[in-house]
């Protein structure tokens, strides 16, 4: 969602700011802005559109000059894209810059008209930053105190006030927020890659602690005004994994990192030759006495959980739920002492599924999060928490975050059913073993990215395409076809192969493209029998395949060779060619990779 940057230094800090604020263009937005204080009067400059279309207007205008400001890009939520709704928004007495809903704006607005104030913006925002200065009386602090305690909803904000200027403040709720410190400059920003050429230094900012910089102090205070002493971490990355490094787009990277994600998530935790998920709340006893499972994600995380669901019955048998997280907190779900809730987030701020897990840890539950970011709302509310150590991801499609979290589902399913003797630890060695194989043979399939770049050549033009699979094949179907609309702006539906005949055939004519994908030794014939009957119909069907099955070669007019692995961790090589069938086939189509329209990375609203 939104990117929020804020820096109050010695530099000049537009260029800081919109420098800043491309390191969180993954986060998805339709327009930006920067305010900053100029000659003790506060510039702001926005435009809708991207950071090209704010700079060539600052060419116009005029760039700020001054040494502290704020910035931002928008996601449009309240009001559709423009200048005027775009952000910082401003009253006489100040600037800010907002990501979050305010849920009670409508009101809010209605009594600041009755005041007289008048609006310009559709936004929500706009209301903050009238209300903040319908209670300034000369003292920011106990004015920040008035508002968060009079807005519903959610919010990380960024303000600079006229009569304060070298002071930057920042206040957040159920919205990500950090504060990151360096020698005579200190930020916020929304996410660590914003800040990270300046400084690796930052302390992460709880709801509703109040934070006042200047260049050389940074103050955390309560809402008693009381000083709050934090942690200062340390970023474990440096710029360079938030860069291309030679790479035509991210995603594409990040695509080739993914043998090095794993083994940096996997190795750690096998130990002996048996999974050690190294979590002390998430104790032997606990996992006896689990007899439900709930997966709770969003997205492609959610089909994460999918896999992880199928293994888990797969290798422990017991039950498990996979809820998408905007609907399991709508529907009063049955919930035990004995269930285990595991939560799965990449940015670890995704909205709905971070009040999912309030509702389960509400209701009783232990929840187990599976993270990539140290210290984001998710892992620090979680019972339990497992990071997979992805670095960062900055294309808006995930891959190499998906990867990882199928990772620890299997990790996770391994300790379980040797917790619980459904496996022999014969068997457990056996498949950790072959864990810490998985990224050798990740490298030799990226090797063949040619093959893949051909196939997306005889797809790129199509306006639909299916792709079809069982069981696990299924699962990763979803996420193929996530990946490639998301991207590529092609309509593309999942199926379970055997239900085409329960009405999904009738769409099959001349031509249609069909990936099938057949990985499963116990349901291939079943799901050749599902292709024959999409290509009888004039289907054009790339089959990705399992190379230890034989194959008709008359049974698709592509065929792609999946190096053998265990039935189970099948999915982990199988999705390799299907993300680059996506990556490729947006490239050839001319689609902007790693920014794909309407889309945002981290999504912090509900």
């Amino acid at each position: 969602m939104c990117g929020i940057v804020g820096y109050v230094g010695t530099k000049n800090s537009a260029e800081i700011l919109v420098d800043g604020l491309r390191k969180l263009e993954y986060r998805g937005y339709d327009s930006a802005g920067i305010a900053v204080f100029e000659n003790d009067e506060i510039k702001v400059c926005k435009a809708k559109g991207r950071l090209d279309d704010l700079e060539e207007k600052m060419s116009v205008e005029g760039v700020p000059q001054g040494v502290c400001g704020i910035g931002h890009t928008r996601w449009a939520t309240h009001g559709e894209p423009s200048d005027i709704n775009s952000h910082p928004h401003s009253s006489k007495t100040l600037s800010i810059v907002h990501n979050g809903i305010i849920e009670n704006y409508i009101e809010l607005k209605a009594k600041l008209i009755k005041k007289g104030y008048v609006f310009e913006s559709q936004t929500d925002t706009e209301v903050v930053a009238k209300l903040l200065d319908y209670y300034y009386d000369g003292k920011p602090f106990e004015t920040i105190k008035k508002v968060i305690g009079a807005v519903k909803g959610s919010y990380a904000l960024g303000i600079i006030f006229k009569d304060f200027p070298n002071q930057l403040f920042a206040v957040r709720k159920d919205s990500p927020l950090i504060v990151g410190v360096g020698e005579n400059e200190n930020f916020i920003a929304s996410d660590i890659p914003a800040i990270l050429k300046y400084t690796n230094k930052y302390y992460l900012i709880d709801e509703n602690e109040i934070v006042i910089l200047t260049k050389d102090n940074v103050s955390i205070l309560s809402l008693d005004q009381e000083a709050i002493e934090k942690e200062l971490f340390t970023a474990t990355w440096d710029i360079e994994a938030a860069e291309k490094c030679g790479y035509a787009h991210f995603m594409l990277k990040e695509i080739f990192e993914q043998p090095e994600a794993w083994n940096k998530t996997v190795s750690p935790r096998i130990t002996d030759g048996f999974p050690n998920l190294d979590v002390d709340s998430l104790t032997d006893e606990l996992l006896k006495g689990v007899e439900k499972i709930h997966i709770v994600a969003c997205g492609t995380a959610m089909h994460a959980g999918m896999v992880g669901k199928n293994v888990i019955e797969s290798m422990v048998r017991i039950p498990t739920d996979v809820c998408i997280a905007s609907e399991f907190r709508y529907s009063n779900p049955i919930l035990s002492k004995k269930d285990l809730v595991i939560i799965i987030s990449q940015s670890g701020e995704t909205a709905d599924t971070l009040a999912a897990l309030r509702l389960a840890k509400q209701n009783g539950v232990h929840t187990l999060a599976v993270v990539n970011v140290v210290g984001s709302s998710i892992a620090r509310e979680a019972d339990s928490v497992i990071y997979t150590w992805a670095g960062p991801e900055i294309a808006v499609a995930s891959t190499k975050a998906y990867m990882v979290q199928l990772s620890v589902m299997y990790l996770f399913a391994l300790k379980l059913a040797l917790v619980k003797g459904t496996l022999s630890e014969d068997k457990v060695r056996e498949y950790c073993g072959a864990l810490l194989d998985i990224p050798q043979k990740m490298s030799d399939l990226l090797e063949k990215c040619e093959d893949i770049k051909y196939f997306s050549s005889r797809f790129q033009n199509a306006e639909n395409l299916f792709f079809i699979g069982r069981g696990l094949d299924y699962a990763l179907s979803l996420e193929a076809s996530l990946k490639l609309k998301e991207i590529s702006y092609i309509h593309s539906e999942a199926y379970a192969a055997g239900e085409l005949k329960h009405g999904t055939i009738s769409l099959i004519t001349d031509n249609i493209p069909v990936i099938a994908i057949a990985t499963q030794e116990n349901l291939y014939e079943k799901t050749i029998s599902n292709i024959k009957e999409v290509a009888t119909r004039g289907a054009k069907v790339l089959l990705i395949v399992n190379e230890a099955f034989e194959v008709d070669e008359s049974i698709a007019k592509y065929i792609f060779k999946i190096p053998t692995v265990d039935a189970v961790l099948m999915p982990v090589l199988t999705i390799i060619p299907l993300q680059l069938f996506a990556y490729y086939t947006s490239v050839l189509k001319g689609c902007d990779v790693d920014k794909p329209r309407n889309l945002a990375k981290s999504v912090t609203v509900e």
